[in-house]
């Protein structure tokens, strides 16, 4: 398993309308061979900065699978309009993992696009 990691820097005054857009994006992600999972986090610090966490099964899921499907059109057209400057994507393996919580979704209520 490899997670995909890439920080957001979101335009000034588009934070609302990413998160409305992301929504329909990430359905577009999960459908995708080889995909595990994924979540968006919002910087406390910076108010329009995002973290994106996606868990691939392998790199070439991702490299290749997603980022080169007709799929990978349509997310980029929903959301690459939204970044200044673009993101750097890197990919990371586990080294070391713990945790004393049982892993469920999270969705914050606070200040975000309701997730029905």
């Amino acid at each position: 398993m490899i997670l995909e990691v890439a920080i957001l820097d979101v335009k000034p005054g588009l934070s609302k309308e990413f998160e409305i857009a992301y929504l329909t994006a990430s359905a577009i992600i999960a459908a995708m061979p080889g995909y595990i999972s994924h979540e968006l986090q919002r910087c406390l610090e910076t108010t329009n900065r995002y973290l994106l966490l996606v868990h691939w099964q392998k790199l070439e899921d991702h490299t290749v699978g997603f980022r080169q499907s007709p799929e990978y059109q349509e997310w980029r057209s929903l959301l690459h309009h939204f970044y200044e400057p673009f993101p750097t994507v890197e990919h990371y393996e586990v080294v070391f993992h713990h945790s004393n919580v049982e892993s469920e979704p999270i969705y914050s209520q606070t200040n975000s696009v309701k997730m029905d």
